[in-house]
Order: C-alpha cells, then sequence, then structure tokens
C-alpha cells in the first residue's frame, strides 16, 4: 500500500528555521547550503509524516521526540504561530493526486494540538478537521486521523505511505555495539541494523549481499564476499572476506570493518529495499572523494530498479560532480534573519550558465552555498 505514491511538492509555515517556503519535490533531490542552514530540519519534514503515521507513534510522541512545539515552531514567527506542513502526492500509475495539511499549536497549558486537518484526493475533500466532532470533543485534537484506524479508512494509503518514508545515517559505532543503540526498531542511526538484515528472507538478504559485496570492491578492492553469520549466543554479525597472504583469505567481522565501509554497507542495502522514499543525510562522511564521485552513479542505478524516491543533503563538491545532478534536482537552503528560504538552483543564473558550459554543479557549491563573508572561513585558522 502506498508504494505508488511519491511527494511532488512541499510548502512548510513556522517549521523549525523556515518562516514559510513552497518548493518541487523530484524524484531524487539534492540539498545544498552552509552549515546550520536547515537542511536537516528539511528532512525532518519527511521524518516528522513518517511519526505521525507509523506503528507505535503518533501526533504526541512526533512532537515530545522533538522537544515539544516550542523548539518546532520558528523564531522569527510573528503572528500567525502555527505551524503548518502541506505536502502534494502523485500516483505514478494513476496518476492520482493526493494533499495532506497540517496545522500545530498549543492550547493554553502549553500541551499540543492540532488546529488544522485536511486531506484531499483528485481535489475532492475527503476530510477537514476541526470538525463537530472535535468541537464536541476537544480531546480528539491530540490525534491526527492519520493515526486512527477508524478514521483514516479513506485514505490509508497514504498513511501507509508515510510510515514507509526511511531516514537514515548510519553511526558505525552503534553497529559495532548493538548495546547502545536507543532508537528501537528501525533505528536510524543503525542501532538495529544487523537485525533488520538478519530479518529478511535469506534469499532476498543473499542476494542483496552479494550485490553489495560487488559494489563495495569499488572502495575496497580487497573485499571478496560479504555475508551474515551469527555467533554461539545467536546474535548476528555482518562478515567480510578479504584476500589475505593465506590461500583462504581472511574474514572480518563488523567490528573490524571502517567506518566508511559501514557507512556503505547501510546505504546501499537502504538504497535495495523496495519501501518509500529514502532520507539521506550527507552520505559522503567517512568516503574516499574517489567513492562519493561514485555514488549518484550508483543510487541512480539503484533508484532505477527499485523507483525509490531519494532525498538527500551533502556539503561534497564531490557528490555534485556526477553530470546527473542538475539544476531541476538541486535546492540551496540560504539561512536569513527572517528565516530560511529554499531555492530551486535553475534560479541561479550563475549556476545555470555554469552547466550550459559543460562544468557540474561542484563549481558552484563553494561560490554559492558557502558562507557569504570570507572572515566566517576562518573559524579556528590563523587569518
Amino acid at each position: 500500500m502506498g508504494g505508488n505514491l511519491r511527494f511532488r511538492r512541499l510548502w512548510l509555515r513556522n517549521w523549525r528555521n523556515f518562516t514559510g517556503i513552497e518548493v518541487a519535490i523530484p524524484n531524487r533531490l539534492c540539498l545544498i547550503g552552509p552549515n546550520a542552514s536547515g537542511k536537516s530540519n528539511f528532512l525532518d519534514v519527511f521524518r516528522f509524516l513518517r511519526d505521525l503515521a507509523a506503528p507505535g507513534g503518533g501526533f504526541q510522541q512526533a512532537v515530545a521526540r522533538r522537544g515539544g512545539l516550542s523548539a518546532i515552531r520558528c523564531l522569527a514567527a510573528r503572528r500567525q504561530s502555527e505551524v503548518e506542513i502541506g505536502v502534494e502526492l502523485i500516483e505514478g500509475k494513476t496518476g492520482i493526486q493526493w494533499n495532506y495539511e497540517v496545522g500545530l499549536h498549543q492550547d493554553r497549558q502549553r500541551r499540543p494540538r492540532i488546529c488544522k486537518e485536511r486531506v484531499l484526493r483528485d481535489c475532492v475533500e475527503l476530510i477537514k478537521r476541526p470538525d463537530d466532532q472535535d468541537y464536541a470533543d476537544p480531546e480528539r485534537l491530540t490525534q491526527t486521523s492519520l493515526e486512527q484506524v477508524n478514521a483514516n479508512r479513506a485514505f490509508r494509503e497514504l498513511a501507509a505511505f508515510f510510515a514507509s518514508i526511511r531516514y537514515l545515517h548510519i553511526v558505525p559505532q552503534l553497529i559495532r555495539d548493538s548495546d547502545r543503540s536507543g532508537g528501537g526498531s528501525n533505528d536510524p542511526f543503525g542501532g538495529d541494523f544487523l537485525e533488520q538484515v538478519a530479518g529478511v528472507p535469506d534469499r532476498t538478504r543473499n542476494a542483496r549481499l552479494r550485490r553489495i559485496g560487488k559494489a563495495l570492491q569499488m572502495a575496497v578492492p580487497q573485499l571478496e564476499a560479504i555475508d551474515l553469520w551469527r555467533d554461539s549466543r545467536g546474535t548476528p554479525h555482518l562478515r567480510g572476506k578479504y584476500r589475505h597472504w593465506r590461500p583462504q583469505g581472511a574474514w572480518q567481522t563488523e567490528e573490524q570493518f571502517s567506518d566508511g565501509t559501514l557507512r556503505l554497507i547501510g546505504l546501499f542495502w537502504s538504497a535495495m529495499e523496495k519501501e518509500g522514499p529514502l532520507l539521506l543525510e550527507e552520505p559522503e562522511l567517512s568516503l574516499h572523494p574517489g567513492m562519493v564521485r561514485a555514488l549518484p552513479k550508483m543510487l541512480a542505478r539503484v533508484q532505477r530498479r527499485t523507483g525509490r524516491q531519494t532525498l538527500l543533503s551533502t556539503h561534497s563538491p564531490e557528490l555534485l560532480r556526477d553530470k546527473r545532478t542538475g539544476l531541476q534536482q538541486t535546492l540551496v537552503i540560504i539561512p536569513g534573519v527572517e528565516g530560511a528560504q529554499a531555492i530551486p538552483l535553475e534560479s541561479n543564473g550563475k549556476a545555470r550558465e555554469l552547466l550550459e558550459s559543460g562544468f557540474s554543479l561542484a563549481e558552484d557549491l563553494t561560490s554559492g552555498a558557502g558562507p557569504d563573508h570570507a572572515g566566517q572561513r576562518p573559524l579556528f585558522g590563523e587569518e
């Protein structure tokens, strides 16, 4: 359910550091911008939608995870202090358009409440809140319709799609020592990654690991194979076979893998899952520049196979050197006193001239998305 949907447009009001933006969402979106500009907050909108609809989640928990509504609301918000999120989606095969809007505020006791919720299917309104039942029982506004199975019957595929959103930012130390995980099921930082791999049917898991092993040979030429292995307690481990002076080679578990190898395994594994949109935050971390340059091609190949929509943030010029990363697929986040802006790179005349001249987006990254003033750059070094 919901697997044929994809995001087409997003609009925000008073979310984090965005007072108001409206942007198109292509099938592959790359976010660039200075540190603390709002790239992570932009991705967090989609994580918030997932938290609303995912089993065990819901509105109250989604707000609490982010420190309460006061931590979510933009500091630049003035009179209209409600937080609003709106998305437009499209079904790939049927062309049916969906719209979902939700507004958040808090009551006098500073408890989060729904102040607005709408669902439309091909411009036909399926739900509009607050409704008469909400006015009769205000406690209903502590939950969205997405999380109520008795209320989301007419748009359950939309709830399933939101629940399928996957965010990945692998922390290698958590994979090596799962006792340190605080994320529980589907931990976005990888604390339960090995359990996720072990939970896939053997045939599917082995096929994925074979493909991952072949892809990894570009970054780790001495790696011959990778598989899942269980120790005497039944605990799952990733195991790699490396070419060695011994005829049979040498096996190593994830404890000996480098940070870059673990991040690549997590990235490739998640990209091959045929589920909802994939959110990647700085996938270039711990990777060699040559490997970073190869990532767009690998992700494009996997995307063609799975059809997954991919949204990623990056600081890496190497990641943007691929000519497939075009103007329509890149969004520049620019911080400001009155909130951050999200500007499609295609509206940047300089960037357009560079691409028309045969250059890649990497040439525009530092000049168009870096600190405005030279004095901002040597923060800890001598001028």
